[in-house]
């Protein structure tokens, strides 16, 4: 069986450009939830003075992250913001000194067995950076008799236009992506590493041959440039030929999947004891004057990084955290840059004007190119009607939002959306009915 997708216009404009650091913004605000799971909790007021990697908010329950700051100055203030998905979520605003002094507290962990290494990635405030934004440490967090993990899959892929910081990672800190593998195989136990990375990076490709070439257990597998193969389950299949089941993780495989960035993070973490608190992401789109890849703190805001990059040659008509096929538009130009921001794309009105839908003719090139072989057509029919029971036959909970159906539709309608609403639709329903057994 072969996994399906689309081609896709790469625009990797910014792959030959390393990041530079953008200077240090007058004020930062750095939400609580940049992961998947319960918000962080701040533990920092205001008038507090706080240093580069100082912790400033707690994890709070065990699918969490704590968060630290990204810069050195005062707390403005702790307050409350609205995300581009529409929660209100925590902040904390911090005014800076632009001297980016360093926390005292900042050491390399004491790591020397498995759970020394967990609780090291856990207190990195380690999440998944290309995107998903899962806290890194629960991966690491199997049973090794229930789930024996035999392969880890390191996801290179970067299968989204415009987006090129994955790939400058491999380029440029290539040290640090296999001191990583050799902290997994150390602490972990998994011999077998696979690197999958689409062909159209031949310079990345080159360099993590070279080095895998001279490292046991490491193999690079070069991918054909069909979107979305960064899928964590699409990847999984065309890199290992396993098929993780309906409703299930890579874990039921027996794989762990790790994107290449926030490996060289952790290795980083365990080497310098600086936690997350900056991000390497590519600036780029039709409205953007100098496209090129940044390293910025964390909750500087988009306004800030897009000045590092010569500002704007045409008026933005969107712009997006992320990529064009999954990005999530921004309501505003405040809007901090996150844990798992690898990308801002500014979009002009030609590039970002949609067209006109119409009719769906029944085409089913839908069905023909979703990674998942779902139906579309026939989602968005019983989301129309309502019918809960169909959603879930229909297995609309599979969907992951790739856009593929949206894209290759001859009538342009809204596909994509239409699956997220019905998912929503789902989650109520099976929501409601649970509450309905839990009352017998």
């Amino acid at each position: 069986m072969k996994l399906k997708g689309i081609r896709v216009p790469h625009k990797k404009h910014t792959a030959q450009m390393p990041p530079v650091r953008i200077p240090v913004p007058k004020t930062v605000t750095i939400p609580m939830a940049m992961h998947i799971g319960r918000p962080a909790k701040p533990i920092v007021k205001r008038g507090d003075e706080v240093k580069v990697g100082q912790l400033i908010a707690e994890a709070d329950g065990y699918i969490s992250a704590p968060v630290h700051s990204s810069v050195s100055g005062k707390v403005q203030k702790i307050d409350e913001m609205m995300t581009a998905m529409g929660a209100k979520v925590a902040c904390v605003v911090i005014e800076t000194d632009g001297l980016q002094t360093v926390s005292e507290t900042v050491a390399p962990p004491d790591v020397h067995d498995l759970k020394s290494f967990i609780d090291a990635v856990r207190q990195s405030g380690s999440v998944g950076l290309g995107g998903a934004g899962f806290p890194t440490f629960v991966k690491f967090s199997f049973n090794n008799d229930e789930k024996a993990v035999d392969t880890v899959v390191i996801n290179a892929a970067e299968c989204e236009p415009y987006i090129t910081s994955d790939t400058r990672t491999l380029l440029d800190r290539t040290d640090d992506v296999f001191s990583g593998i050799a902290l997994l195989k150390k602490y972990l136990n998994v011999k077998r590493y696979i690197i999958g990375i689409e062909g159209n990076k031949p310079e990345a490709i080159a360099k993590a041959q070279a080095v895998a070439s001279q490292t046991e257990g490491v193999e690079v597998h070069v991918l054909p440039p069909m979107y979305p193969q960064g899928g964590e389950k699409v990847l999984v299949y065309n890199t290992t030929g396993r098929l993780i089941p309906q409703g299930g993780l890579p874990l039921d495989v027996h794989v762990v999947v790790l994107n290449v960035t926030t490996l060289a993070f952790i290795a980083k973490y365990v080497e310098t004891g600086m936690p997350l608190v900056e991000k390497c992401l590519t600036v780029d789109g039709s409205a953007v004057k100098e496209p090129k890849n940044v390293i910025a703190p964390i909750g500087a805001s988009i306004a800030d990084v897009l000045e590092s990059a010569g500002g704007f040659k045409s008026e933005p008509a969107k712009v997006l955290y992320g990529g064009p096929m999954m990005g999530i538009a921004v309501p505003d130009l405040t809007a901090p840059i996150l844990k798992n921001t690898n990308a801002i794309i500014a979009m002009d009105e030609r590039e970002a004007q949609p067209p006109k839908t119409t009719a769906c003719i029944n085409c089913g090139a839908c069905l023909t190119h979703c990674p998942l072989r779902l139906d579309p057509r026939a989602i968005a029919k019983a989301y129309k009607k309502g019918e809960a029971e169909d959603l879930k036959t229909l297995c609309v909970d599979l969907c992951m939002e790739c856009g593929c159906c949206s894209y290759v539709c001859p009538a342009k309608r809204h596909l994509v959306q239409t699956n997220k609403l019905a998912k929503a639709v789902l989650r109520n329903y099976q929501a409601q009915q649970k509450a309905k057994e839990g009352a017998k």
